[in-house]
C-alpha cells in the first residue's frame, strides 16, 4: 500500500466518523455514555471477529501481547473519554477540543518514538486546528466537559503513536481491531449496567444509532485506520482524520438541519486543504525505530527489505530473503543478524 492510498484510506475513515457523528450525539437521547461506547464496541469487536482467524499463520513473538495490551487500554480511555465529554460540554466546543489531537500527536510522536515532524507538517498541523476552531463558530467558556474532551484528545494522540508503532512492529490489523473494540467493551458495559441505564429497552430503541456507530463508525472506520496506519506515520495519520469536523458539520447540515456561517465554510475550507497538502506531500515524518531481536524486519511494512538487505553483494545476490505477507522473512529465508535501522516507511515515504 502506498502512503497517498493509506491517507485517501484514513480519509475516508473520517468521513465515517463525522457522518456517525450525529448518531454519536441523538444516542445519548435513549442511553447513557458508558453504555453506547460499551455496545458500540461490542458490535464492532463481533464483526471483525472472524477475520482474526485469517491471521492465524503470522507470527506473533513475545512483545506481541504487551504491545496490543498497551492499545487496547488506550484505546478504551479516549473512546470513553470522547462520549463522556459530550454529557458537560457542548457539541460546539467538545468538538474544537478533541480536534486539538492534531497538534497533539506530532508532539507525542516526537516525545515517544523521535520522530520530527517537518515543516510542512508543522503547519498544516496548526492550520487545522484554526480551521476547527472557525467551524465550530467559537469556543463559549470552559467546562468540566472540555476538560475531558482535552483528555480524550490527549488520550487519542497517544493511542495513535502507540497503534502506529504496534503496527509497524507487529502487523496483524484485524487482530488489533477486535482486541480493542472487545476490550473497551468489556471495560463500558459494567460499568454501563452500574451506573448508567442499560435495558433492553433503552438498547431497542437506540437500535438504529447503535448499529450507525457499531458497524461504520467502529468496525470499518478504525478497522481502516488501523490498517493504514502500517503505511504512514502517525502525525499524518491526524492531520488526515482531522476532515471528520468538516464531515461532520455536512452530516449535521443534511440529517439535522443546521448551517454553517461564512466562518464555518472558511474552517472546512483551510481543514481540507490541510488533508490536501499532508496527502500529496512525498515527505514523511523521520524516525528511528529500533526492531524487535526476534524479527529483524519487525519495523518495517509488508513489502518493505529492511536496508541491509538492500545492500547485499553480488554473491550474496542468491540469498535474498522472501517476504511473507504479514511483512516476516519465511523460515527458508536468510535472516539478517538483530540491528537497527531507520524505518524504511517513514525515510521512504511509503
Amino acid at each position: 500500500m502506498s502512503k497517498l492510498t493509506a491517507n485517501l484510506l484514513l480519509l475516508f475513515a473520517a468521513a465515517l466518523w463525522g457522518f456517525g457523528n450525529v448518531a454519536q450525539k441523538t444516542v445519548l437521547d435513549h442511553l447513557d455514555a458508558l453504555s453506547a461506547v460499551g455496545l458500540r464496541c461490542l458490535i464492532g469487536g463481533l464483526l471483525v471477529l472472524p477475520f482474526v482467524l485469517t491471521e492465524r499463520r503470522t507470527p506473533a513473538d513475545a512483545a506481541h501481547s504487551s504491545s496490543l495490551a498497551r492499545v487496547v487500554v488506550l484505546f478504551a480511555i479516549f473512546a470513553i473519554l470522547q462520549q463522556l465529554c459530550y454529557l458537560g460540554a457542548s457539541v460546539t466546543n467538545a468538538s474544537f477540543f478533541i480536534s486539538t489531537a492534531t497538534v497533539i500527536t506530532p508532539l507525542a510522536a516526537w516525545l515517544l518514538i523521535g520522530e520530527h515532524p517537518t515543516a510542512g507538517l508543522i503547519v498544516a498541523a496548526g492550520s487545522t486546528v484554526i480551521g476547527c476552531l472557525l467551524l465550530s463558530g467559537g469556543v463559549a467558556g470552559f467546562g468540566s466537559g472540555d476538560l475531558t474532551a482535552l483528555l480524550s484528545a490527549g488520550c487519542y494522540a497517544l493511542w495513535t503513536v502507540e497503534l502506529g508503532r504496534h503496527m509497524h512492529a507487529h502487523a496483524r490489523p484485524f487482530t488489533a481491531a477486535a482486541a480493542q473494540f472487545l476490550g473497551a467493551a468489556a471495560i463500558a458495559l459494567p460499568l454501563g449496567a452500574v451506573k448508567g441505564n442499560l435495558s433492553s429497552a433503552a438498547v431497542l430503541e437506540a437500535g438504529p444509532e447503535l448499529v450507525v456507530l457499531g458497524v461504520f463508525s467502529t468496525a470499518i472506520a478504525f478497522s481502516i485506520q488501523i490498517a493504514a496506519q502500517r503505511f504512514t506515520s502517525a502525525s499524518h495519520a491526524a492531520v488526515m482524520v482531522s476532515a471528520e469536523s468538516a464531515f461532520g458539520a455536512v452530516g449535521a447540515a443534511i440529517f439535522l438541519g443546521e448551517r454553517s456561517s461564512p466562518a464555518g465554510a472558511l474552517g472546512a475550507a483551510i481543514i481540507l486543504g490541510s488533508i490536501l497538502s499532508v496527502a500529496m506531500s512525498s515527505r514523511t515524518p523521520t524516525a528511528s525505530l529500533r526492531t524487535n531481536p526476534g524479527r529483524a524486519d519487525s519495523a518495517s511494512p509488508a513489502g518493505a527489505w529492511p536496508a541491509a538487505s538492500r545492500a547485499s553483494s553480488p554473491m550474496q545476490a542468491g540469498k535474498t530473503p522472501s517476504v511473507d505477507l504479514a511483512g516476516g522473512y519465511s523460515r527458508s529465508s536468510h535472516r539478517p543478524k538483530p540491528h537497527r535501522i531507520e524505518n524504511d516507511l517513514y525515510r521512504d515515504g511509503g
